[in-house]
């Protein structure tokens, strides 16, 4: 393995990501030699069907037992299922299934086994991306930053941007890209924002018996309730310095204060605190930044859309207008993040994740008959 950054040999690795919105598992290949993007390459999603969701969503906010044995086995079939479809890989970066994440208590737990993978698949398998930067110190996320920042190389940005991840959690990125290194001090600010499309989501569910709020075509039909937006601005969250990062769950207490609402108003309640979440996230960026390139689900939410755009102050669109993938985004982050990983490259720094100096992570697993004896280290 290498560090010398202008000798490291690519890869074609594929990436996955399975989401707190538990919509299924996308898997993204990119050929990368872990600075550079060279290339983008196929693409592909599985979906979780309704017993594999709720046999997960029975694991959130658990750390062991039958439970989270239930949902890893559960991640993990998925996972084999859609990544035997992809031929001629040269790596596997695995995220898994974050059921809990305590970064200053407990720690952080994603299910999934990638010795097992690596084993029954035939490659190599870079896992538990977040653990080793909990247990320097961090908060273990958000860990896409690394590639956001390549990606703003990729589309050739000149001034100061930012991306903005609206999945289950929010997390934001900004990149000064006048820097030639992620973890070049001034080169990146991340963190989590607040929640985002899970609590609208379990209100959907909860409410009306739907998945989501498709388009936001429900939300945009009430009306937010700016006495609980005042109190939901106060949570303690927002008075903290990044980085920081959120369980998905964290803000569940103070949702169910929303439950004197009509179902129209609560969801655009709901809806109102991730755009005012973001915003202020804003407040924390070292310099003004020239647009907001929109990823996550949440894009597609043009109630969600619209709030952004009449807040930000700048421009605002989806990511697709430069190009890149905002379905994949992730999954192709964990493809990039795996090879950093297998090269000894950092893969978070303290002003992405608070850990106390730059550093790489996770655990690589190689499969017994294509390496000739298993090996199973942390690097």
């Amino acid at each position: 393995m290498s560090s010398t950054r202008d000798s490291l040999q690519s890869f074609q690795a594929v990436g996955t990501m399975s989401g707190t919105s538990l919509d299924g598992v996308d898997a993204a290949v990119l050929e990368t030699d872990g600075h550079r993007i060279i290339r983008f390459g196929p693409t592909r999603f599985q979906a979780y069907n309704e017993e594999e969701k709720e046999l997960i969503k029975k694991g959130f906010g658990h750390w062991q037992g039958s439970a989270v044995s239930h949902a890893e086995e559960v991640v993990n079939n998925a996972h084999k299922r859609l990544l035997v479809q992809f031929k001629e890989v040269d790596l596997i970066g695995f995220h898994g299934q974050t059921l809990a994440h305590e970064p200053q208590g407990l720690g952080t737990l994603q299910v999934g086994n990638g010795a097992d993978l690596a084993e029954e698949l035939g490659v190599p398998v870079v896992w538990d991306f977040r653990s080793r930067d909990v247990e320097s110190g961090g908060e273990g996320a958000p860990l896409a930053s690394f590639f956001h920042f390549a990606c703003s190389k990729w589309i050739g940005a000149t001034a100061p941007l930012c991306f903005l991840n609206l999945g289950g959690v929010g997390n934001i990125t900004y990149v000064n890209p006048i820097y030639d290194f992620p973890e070049l001090e001034g080169a990146l600010l991340s963190f989590d924002t607040g929640p985002a499309n899970a609590p609208i989501n379990d209100m959907m569910r909860a409410r009306r018996g739907l998945d989501m709020d498709r388009g936001g075509a429900f939300a945009k039909t009430g009306r937010v309730n700016q006495e609980f937006l005042c109190e939901f601005n106060n949570h303690v969250f927002f008075a903290r310095k990044p980085p920081k990062s959120l369980d998905r769950n964290a803000f569940e207490g103070l949702f169910h204060l929303l439950s004197t609402l009509s179902d129209a108003d609560a969801v655009a309640t709901v809806s109102a605190t991730c755009i005012s979440a973001v915003m202020r996230g804003f407040e924390y960026f070292p310099t003004v930044v020239s647009q907001i390139l929109v990823t996550g689900g949440g894009r597609y939410n043009t109630f969600l859309m619209k709030m952004l755009k009449e807040a930000a102050g700048c421009s605002v669109n989806p990511i697709e207008s430069v190009g890149l993938n905002g379905d994949m985004l992730e999954a192709q982050a964990f493809a990039y993040l795996a090879v950093r990983a297998f090269h000894e490259l950092p893969i978070s720094c303290p002003s992405t994740t608070g850990t106390r100096t730059a550093m790489s992570g996770g655990i690589v697993s190689y499969p017994h008959e294509n390496y000739g004896i298993r090996q199973h280290f942390e690097v």
